[in-house]
């Protein structure tokens, strides 16, 4: 097999994947190392078996709630080997597709993990191989605590190998994958108690995060503040978290460690040529990707650029069409990233918070907010409700932020953020022709 190539890839994640085979429709010969089936995280432990999770909490969400629209309904628990079953079905259809679409263009897929040896080189099972560009996009991990007893808990890869539900989980953390399986797993019929040491969702708005940790004690999570977990200890079914300041919790059936993600930088020989790390081990890109050696770029979780899958494809594409589509400027705009914690209800934002805007634009900055009943919970006679705020600034009152809270606020803020990254204003907003009745036309009709 020829060893020389125009680009090398590390990694078949989402970043990985798009690199690849968008540089080999530009004619590139392209050689994508990857020890794992192709999808990397998103796919395979991330994105798409959690969203499965999510439908599912979602279906047990109608069921408690079908009664109350006068039906005679006899809520079932689910079926766990079924839905695992059928959720790692359309995973593997994933990967196949994958696959298929690697040869189909040509990409030359080798099943190892390579690390770089010069800077147009890497080697991988005891062979060489050359490409003056090479891209890492070896993505990220759950992050593993030296604590003891830490063995004895799940990370968040963990959740999609049970066969069935723990009675009870002590889920330790605050972030994304804390909230999301909090959950999902209570809607699925589990004892949660989210053990948060400082706030919960610090990177988004504290106004809507607020009334989300208010919902979540609704629906019977306890949450527990000011935790400081120190170690773990017990017997599956009789799991206890010890505190630094002083006792323990649970007991619990299974434990959850949701306590961040680290970058997959280590053992890519990335000393070994001179490519820069930060001190959490995320490498150093500029705004087109590079890194600090010439010819070798890095995109997605890897990087500390948002760790969103949605950004690590978009900058895959804008650094193929600088490196093979003859646009040497092309790059990434992170402003206005949307994103969604597919909580219950779920939590979405773009751009700003109240608090980063009034950090950069001070008294210039107007809020609007609405909060209302949605009409699917006003019609059972429930009080839940909807939350969604404007953060803008200037005469223009450009939106800088726009946050909602709520049933199908993932579904619709996309639109949205097209429009912000165009420059909306909220007199844009109100000139628009509402859809009725919805919940989204209440952006449109903030005063």
């Amino acid at each position: 097999m020829n060893r020389d190539f125009d680009l090398i890839v590390l990694g078949a994640g989402s970043g990985g994947l798009t690199v690849a085979q968008r540089a080999a429709r530009y004619g590139a010969r392209v050689a994508l190392f990857e020890p794992g089936p192709p999808g990397g995280t998103c796919v395979n432990l991330g994105c798409v078996p959690k969203k499965a999770f999510w439908f599912a909490a979602q279906l047990a969400h109608a069921q408690a709630l079908a009664p109350d629209y006068g039906f005679e309904i006899r809520a079932g628990s689910l079926d766990w080997r079924r839905f695992r079953a059928l959720r790692d079905g359309y995973i593997d259809g994933i990967r196949r597709r994958y696959a298929e679409r690697l040869e189909g263009a040509g990409v030359c897929r080798i099943a190892a993990a390579a690390r770089l040896v010069a800077r147009d080189g890497v080697e991988a099972a005891g062979e060489r191989y050359r490409a003056p560009q090479i891209v890492i996009a070896t993505g990220a991990r759950p992050r593993r605590l030296p604590l003891a007893g830490f063995e004895l808990g799940m990370v968040s890869d963990d959740i999609f190998a049970l066969d069935a539900a723990p009675r009870s989980v002590g889920i330790v953390g605050g972030g994304y994958v804390a909230v999301e399986f909090a959950c999902l797993l209570r809607a699925l019929g589990c004892g949660v108690e989210l053990l948060i040491r400082k706030q919960l969702l610090d990177s988004f708005d504290a106004e809507l995060v607020q009334v989300l940790a208010e919902q979540m004690r609704a629906q019977g999570i306890r949450i527990t503040p000011q935790s400081n977990v120190c170690g773990a200890r017990g017997e599956p079914g009789a799991l206890l978290l010890d505190d630094r300041g002083g006792g323990a919790h649970g007991p619990y059936d299974a434990i959850l460690w949701a306590v961040g993600r680290v970058p997959n930088s280590d053992g890519l020989g990335l000393d070994t040529v001179g490519v820069v790390r930060d001190e959490k081990g995320f490498i150093r890109v500029d705004a087109h990707q590079n890194t600090s050696v010439p010819g070798i770029t890095a995109i997605g979780d890897v990087t500390a650029c948002p760790a969103l899958t949605p950004v690590a494809v978009a900058a895959g594409y804008a650094l193929i069409e600088r490196l093979f589509g003859g646009q040497p400027q092309a790059g990434f705009d992170y402003r206005a990233i949307p994103t969604v914690v597919f909580a219950e209800p779920p939590l979405g934002m773009i751009g700003l918070t109240e608090r980063e805007a009034r950090a950069r634009h001070g008294d210039a900055v107007r809020i609007y907010r609405k909060r209302f009943v949605p009409l699917q919970y006003a019609v059972a006679g429930r009080a839940t409700p909807t939350l969604m705020k404007l953060v803008c600034s200037g005469d223009d009152e450009r939106v800088l932020g726009l946050h909602a809270l709520g049933p199908g606020v993932d579904e619709m803020l996309q639109g949205y953020a097209v429009a912000m990254r165009q420059g909306l204003t909220r007199s844009q907003l109100r000139d628009a022709v509402a859809i009725h009745p919805t919940s989204s036309e209440e952006l449109l009709l903030m005063h």
